[in-house]
């Protein structure tokens, strides 16, 4: 079955694209309509619909006479409708307040209503992410290599902290195109994949940020502005990230299948859950894209067959869904959306069924 998917672009215009699809399903005990509230995401609401709630613009219909009807606010009332026996799901938003008169007349006032995009309600839950949008990077042995790194500081220190001076630099690139300010970076996680044994590349995280008070040759003088940890010598320098939010990032699916693991967990020993971010081991060059909706499974256990002498593995479970936020070249970063059970080290991520 051919679909038209509509996806939400940073312009708030529509993309449409075309897909195979699997029948999108209400949930039973669905709502006639429902009204958005403060600290909702879309992917909640959907979720009262649907039973998957990636299907959403399968069944959205715009409405013409709303500016921006592809933005949701608090306030908004979603509807759901049936048009030639298919659902519809349709935003309402009031334009005017309504009182009764005496005689019985519904009175309709006109209002004026002001919302800003950043007053939308986002795909997924902004809080979960924001640090890693604003703070992570995943680089290459080269691209460590090549960076800016912090030499020294004041006072024979080591180790520095906000307020300090410290003193980095670069012998390779002397500081052209030189920012004013920059990240201090830590790099940690090695990534490498479970399958092919490949280094996928390395985690650096922001420990700091450093404004830049003077260059001399290769030697800049940095003031640092903030730091999360201490500062140490060989951190590495690199531009601030773009910060902005992506808040209309928007869950659906990959056109084509895809398979990958998940490789790493943060600030979790065992097991991750809903609201929890993973890395896997696909990214830019795989297809992934910032929005694509994957499947979790956990592979089944290895038992014997008394009856046969040999081992059989069980079937695999499914364990909830994930949403790719932050796309690198070999590796992604995702927010459990959902988890019907403990998600592991090494669980397989998938496109889900019928998507492809």
């Amino acid at each position: 079955m051919i679909k038209t998917l509509r996806r939400l672009a940073a312009a708030c215009a529509m993309l449409v694209v075309a897909a195979g699809v699997s029948a999108v399903t209400l949930r039973d005990n669905h709502p006639d309509v429902y009204y958005v509230k403060k600290d909702d995401t879309l992917w909640d609401i959907s979720g009262r619909f649907l039973e998957h709630p990636w299907q959403w613009p399968e069944i959205w219909h715009v409405n013409p006479a709303i500016k921006n009807p592809h933005l949701i606010f608090p306030g908004d009332a979603i509807r759901l409708s049936w048009v030639d026996g298919e659902p519809r799901l349709e935003l309402d938003r009031a334009s005017g307040e309504q009182s009764r008169l005496p005689d019985g007349t519904v009175k309709l006032s006109p209002r004026v209503r002001e919302m800003s995009r950043e007053d939308a309600i986002p795909a997924i839950p902004m809080n979960a992410i924001q640090s890693y949008l604003k703070q992570a990077l995943v680089l290459e042995r080269a691209d460590i290599a090549a960076a800016p790194y912090v030499l020294g500081g004041q006072d024979r220190r080591v180790i520095f902290g906000g307020g300090d001076t410290v003193h980095a630099r670069d012998p390779e690139q002397r500081w052209a195109n030189a920012e004013q300010r920059y990240g201090l970076y830590r790099v940690g996680e090695e990534y490498v994949d479970p399958v092919t044994d490949e280094v996928l590349g390395y985690e650096a995280r922001q420990v700091g940020l450093a404004s830049v008070e003077r260059i001399e040759e290769d030697m800049a003088t940095l003031q640092v502005l903030r730091s999360s940890e201490d500062l140490r010598v060989d951190d590495r320098l690199f531009p601030q990230p773009d910060q902005r939010v992506r808040a209309l990032l928007y869950p659906h699916a990959p056109d084509e299948k895809v398979e990958g693991r998940i490789i790493r967990f943060f600030d979790r020993i065992s097991s991750v859950a809903r609201n929890d971010v993973v890395v896997i081991n696909r990214g830019a060059r795989e297809g992934m894209e910032e929005g694509h909706v994957l499947d979790i499974f956990q592979q089944g256990e290895q038992v014997r067959d008394r009856q046969q002498d040999e081992m059989v593995r069980l079937p695999r479970t499914r364990a909830g869904s994930l949403v790719l936020f932050r796309v690198f070249e070999k590796v992604s970063y995702g927010l459990i959306m959902e988890s019907q059970r403990p998600v592991y080290m090494n669980d397989v991520v998938e496109s889900p069924e019928g998507s492809y």
